[in-house]
This record gives C-alpha cells, structure tokens and sequence, in this order.
C-alpha cells in the first residue's frame, strides 16, 4: 500500500568520491573529495557509513569495505552539464542539463552590472570572482560608507550578493535577489542568484557570515521526481536550500542553520510524518569545509553526521526507504576551492532492502526514478529504477 510509505534522500553536498568519466574536461583531474580527505587525514572512521556498504561503493582509507553490507551500495555518475548544486539536485530528480550554465572568470559585464544597480537603486562595488569571507573582508568597510551592494562570484554559475544586515535590511537584499533572478535570462540564465548576509564578527574589523543565506534557483526547463509527486498526491517535505534549487516547486523547505539543525530535522520528519517524501540537503560539508579547504573541519563534519546515523536508522519503519548521495565533489585538499566533477556515492537502507551492490549507475537520475518506482509511478525522467535489485523479492 502506498499511503504507508516515506522514502528520505540526503544529499551530504560536495561529498563526491572520485573521477568520473569527463572529469578531464572540467579541469578537476584527481579529484576525489572522500579517498584524498581520507588519506590526508590517516584515514576515516565513519563506522556506521561502513556498515551500510560505503567503503564497498569507493576506495576510502578506514573505511574498509565489509562482509555483510546492510544497505545496497554504489556509485553514480553526472551524465548533466555541470558541476553545481542545482544540476546535482534536478538530475537526482530525472531532469538532464544540454549545456552548462554560464560562468563568469572575469566577473559580469557591464550591461548585466548596470541593469541590477539601476533595478536596485544601490550602485555595485566588486563585481569580481572570489571567495565569500575574502570578498567581504575586502569590501565590507566600503558598503559601510557607500551603500552598494557587494556582488561576486566563483567557478560556478552564481551571481552572489552580499550585505551587511544592519546597513541594509534582509527584506532588500532578498527583493534584490528576486530582481536579479527575473534579470538573469540567457545568455545570462546563472544557475542561481545568493543572498549572503553578514554580519559584525567578535573581533573589531572582522565579519561573519549568517545562516539567513537564501538561494534563488532558476525553474526546472521539464517536469522533476517533485513535479509528478506532487500529481499523484504524495505529501513532499524539504530540509534545506531544497526549495531554493528548485524555485520553491513541487516543495517547501524547512531552512536550517547547519547540518545538526538539518540531522534534528530529518529526526523530527521520521517520528511525524505518516507518509511521502523527503528531500534533504546538508550543506555544511560545501560551504564551510570544501569551498575553504578546510580538510579538518570537513572530516569533523563527516564523522559527525556518521555518529547522527544511527538515530536516523532507529527510527526507520517498515515501508521506508533512506537513500545517502551527493550532488557533486568538493575536494579540499587540491588548490581549488570549488567544486569538482566527481561520481558520488549511493547507499541505501530500510527493512525490504538486502545489502548488496547496485554497481555503477549511469546517472543521478536513476535514485530519481527509484524513489518514483516505490510510490508505484510510472515516471522514470532520465534514469533507470534499481528498485528491482534493492529489495528482497
């Protein structure tokens, strides 16, 4: 019966596991976000992770593979134009990107510069590719004295917007960033359009950034997994920037601060929700550790959510599935600081599943389309349902 059953995936963001087939391409040769953390730090312990079948799915210093797997295990590979949360996400839920967002390695041009201060009433300062904290640090002192909006962006596809929350209110960053998006169409259809609010650091002339970040996602081009759960009246629940990547279609999320806010969440779904399904994104792993480089901080953050599993796991009942992903890699031990085209792992767990090995799957979007087979769909997007192989007969 379908109105018992609830189906979780958690994306762990930038949480990728090594090369795949055209990492060549995007220039991010040896990229392998969990075996290069793993041998730069002597090795993983992630206990839990290891039991379900990570160490099976990809090489992983500590995390050797085990006898008896409880979950199914693999691989994915990105088949979308892309390396960045949006396209991770609307490939998971079936959806194919033909070509790549744009990018901008030497900042926007002038028209796209002109049009946003015009729309906005604030004149722009930056307008460069860096990092957030070093942006703001850079260009806090003067927004201070001028107004102006600090925009910025990186490798990926994001016209980013940073403000000081005392200088200029959250509700005008974030109208700011809604005329940004409805400006930005092709050839300027950026991935997503950020609001990055901060704030007064402890430490005079310093500066921290909040958790009141929003993201404004350009609308999927074709129907996703959350189009057609919703059509068939399957209850849907974010955890996340979920809603962001999507345009706030076929979900709402629930915003949280960091990943233990994002792990108490998914605990708080699994003890009251009767039915449906639940899409989750933790975004520590990216945007504290891996955009950063922060090999330390990055290995705290998987260890921790490895001793959160097991309260996840416990509260599993019989007609649920949990699948653990990722969008894309992150590897903070190369000099890149941002993302990287990497295959991702995939386990999954529930009491119908038989451990064993899904093998390397050709697409993200095949998790999409296994998650529409256990709600007794006939979608498929982009993938191929490995629902078969998963359960027992």
């Amino acid at each position: 019966m379908t109105d018992t059953k609830r189906a979780l995936i958690v994306v762990l963001d930038g949480v990728g596991c090594g090369e795949a087939p055209d990492t060549a391409a995007y220039g991010d040769q040896g990229s392998d976000t969990l075996g290069n953390l793993a041998r730069a730090v002597g090795g993983l312990d992630l206990p839990n992770l290891q039991r379900l079948g990570l160490g099976n799915a990809t090489p992983i210093p500590g995390v050797a593979p085990v006898a008896h797997p409880v979950g199914g295990f693999g691989v994915m590979l990105p088949r979308s134009c892309g390396k960045d949360s949006t396209t991770g996400h609307w490939e998971i839920a079936g959806l194919h990107l033909a070509r790549p967002f744009p990018t901008y390695p030497q900042g926007f041009p002038a028209e796209v510069i002109d049009t946003f201060a015009r729309n906005t009433g604030r004149p722009v300062i930056g307008n460069c590719v860096a990092s957030g904290t070093a942006v703001i640090a850079e260009f806090a002192e003067m927004q201070r004295q001028t107004g102006a909006w600090i925009v910025y962006t990186s490798a990926d596809s994001v016209f980013q917007v940073a403000a000081h929350e005392a200088w200029i209110p959250l509700d005008e960053l974030y109208r700011a960033c809604e005329l940004a998006r409805w400006q930005l169409v092709a050839p300027h259809d950026v991935s997503r359009v950020i609001a990055r609010p901060f704030v007064d650091g402890e430490q005079p002339g310093t500066w921290r950034r909040t958790a009141n970040r929003r993201d404004f996602s350009l609308q999927p081009p074709g129907d996703t997994l959350l189009d057609v759960l919703e059509a068939a009246g399957v209850p849907r629940h974010g955890i996340g920037k979920v809603d962001d990547l999507f345009a706030g279609r076929g979900i709402a999320s629930q915003h949280t601060a960091d990943n233990a806010a994002g792990v108490a969440a998914l605990q708080e779904w699994l003890a009251t929700a009767p039915r449906g399904f639940c899409f989750a994104n933790l975004v520590d792993f990216d945007q504290l550790y891996g955009h950063r480089n922060d090999v330390p901080g990055f290995r705290g953050a998987l260890e921790a959510f490895d001793r959160a599993l097991p309260s996840l796991l416990s509260a599993l009942k019989e007609d649920d599935l949990l699948f653990i992903t990722a969008d894309h890699g992150n590897d903070p031990t190369t000099p890149s600081t941002d993302h990287a085209r990497e295959r991702v792992p995939l386990l999954a767990v529930g009491a119908r599943v038989r451990g064993g090995d899904l093998g390397v799957r050709d697409t993200f979007s095949d998790l999409g389309a296994s998650v529409a087979h256990w709600f007794g769909l006939d979608w498929r997007g982009r993938g191929t349902s490995f629902l078969p192989e998963l359960l027992h007969p």
